[in-house]
């Protein structure tokens, strides 16, 4: 009997640890169940924080000058960009831009005047 003692004894130890040894490895059981898929919608524009105050102003300001422009889309982008950084449009349709110093003195990388 004592001869088959120790590796019963040993066969019981190792079968246990085994099982100990299992779920250890297995890690903590899952608690919630995997998320549905969900079908993407439409994306959503982000919502301006600080809305530019000029422009309006200077939709407006630009929608008078350039309103005999023959590219109008072009004359409507430029005098945007402009105004958003002189804070200011000449007046009429044409010329006048001694009334805005850095609308009048901007220029291209050509050298040309980039105000319409």
């Amino acid at each position: 009997m004592k001869q088959l003692a120790y590796p019963t004894l040993l066969l019981v130890s190792l079968l246990l640890s085994s099982i100990f040894l299992q779920t250890t490895l297995a890690g903590p059981p899952a608690t919630t169940a995997p998320p549905t898929p969900t079908k993407p919608g439409p994306p959503v524009p982000p919502t301006p924080t600080n809305p530019d105050p000029l422009k309006g102003f200077c939709d407006s300001k630009c929608e008078v000058r350039c309103s005999n422009a023959g590219m109008h889309d072009r004359c409507i982008k430029y005098c945007g960009i402009c105004c958003q950084k002189c804070n200011c449009v000449p007046s009429g349709t044409y010329g006048n831009k001694s009334e805005c110093p850095c609308y009048r003195d901007w220029l291209s990388s050509q050298g040309k005047p980039k105000c319409p």
